[in-house]
């Protein structure tokens, strides 16, 4: 019923050959213009870019064919994005945080963490169960965070948002810092010679690109690939939690300090959280070095590889 890469990935399925047809993602991102050139607005040419890019990047991703879906209308972003909304879902942050917690490397607290969107609110409450369902919430977030401007520094500087990209199925979810120069001209994460390296470690542990979903802590580059500050990190956190609540991966890899801390509320380094697995709601995560370290300390290749195999073996995947 799809056409996708070979391989035991698949992308998107439980999808019925009533209610779905076959369309190659050249033509959904040809159809795209179509539904959403008709406005004029900002919001609406901030909807065509997102979902045009988040198209084409999993197309680079190997995907070739995805289901029918009807996508929303476009609205206008909100005027406050920090609408005061309670969020239903339960999230058990791992290392003793008790709640949840935002802390950065300057020391954050939660106070300063923007209430959740009622539309982030109304998509997480459609408990979504098959991956077009998946998929089709996906890009409603994504084109909320086209429009998002919580950070003003950011949000002037970025050439695009950088959502995520990958299996709204996956099994292991990647988490990464923000997106650097390569990320923001491409609009996808892990792209530059640091997603080369990641590339790399991925099919070393025989494992595809395409089965796993990978994002990052921010969605917009910080000036300079400077790290993320702990207000830009609790400003896109209402994103992150929706994305790993959509796609409820059994396995979160942190890449780095700064996804580490800002996941797990953890002061502790990457050497100290090494090598075990924390409770995140219903994910394990493990932390282990970003592929940019590894690109100046290549002594440290040979402890990611350890990382890496200590998951293949929880997962019963047999890597040399």
């Amino acid at each position: 019923m799809l056409a996708l890469a070979a391989g035991p990935a698949i992308l998107l399925h439980d999808c019925s050959p009533e209610t779905t047809a076959e369309m190659s993602t050249d033509h959904i991102a040809r159809e795209s213009d179509g539904i959403f050139s008709a406005q004029t607005d900002d919001s609406g040419s901030a909807t065509d870019r997102s979902v045009r890019q988040y198209l084409l990047a999993i197309q680079r991703s190997g995907v070739t064919h995805l289901p029918n879906l009807r996508f929303p209308e476009p609205k206008k972003a909100p005027s406050q994005v920090s609408r005061q909304v309670r969020s239903t879902r339960s999230v058990t942050p791992a290392a003793s945080c008790g709640s949840l917690c935002f802390r950065g490397e300057r020391g954050m607290d939660s106070k300063q963490k923007p209430a959740m969107t009622d539309e982030i609110s109304q998509i997480l409450a459609r408990a979504e169960k098959t991956s077009a369902e998946k998929f089709q919430a996906l890009c409603e977030i994504a084109e909320l965070v086209s429009g998002c401007r919580r950070c003003t520094e950011l949000a002037e500087s970025r050439t695009q948002t950088v959502f995520g990209v990958g299996n709204p199925d996956a099994r292991i979810m990647f988490i990464g810092e923000a997106p650097g120069a390569d990320e923001d001209r491409a609009g996808e994460p892990f792209v530059g010679r640091a997603g080369q390296l990641l590339n790399r470690i991925i099919e070393a542990c025989r494992l595809r690109r395409e089965e796993l979903y990978i994002c990052n802590i921010l969605r917009c580059r910080p000036p300079g690939n400077r790290n993320p500050t702990p207000q830009e990190a609790a400003n896109c956190r209402e994103f992150l939690d929706a994305q790993i609540e959509v796609v409820q991966p059994e396995y979160i890899v942190c890449w780095g300090t700064v996804a580490a801390r800002n996941l797990l509320c953890e002061k502790r380094s990457i050497g100290q959280l090494r090598r075990q697995f924390f409770e995140y709601g219903r994910s394990r995560v493990l932390c282990t070095y970003h592929p940019s370290y590894l690109l100046r300390n290549p002594a440290a290749r040979k402890d990611v590889w350890e990382d890496m195999k200590f998951l293949m073996n929880e997962l019963g995947i047999e890597v040399a």
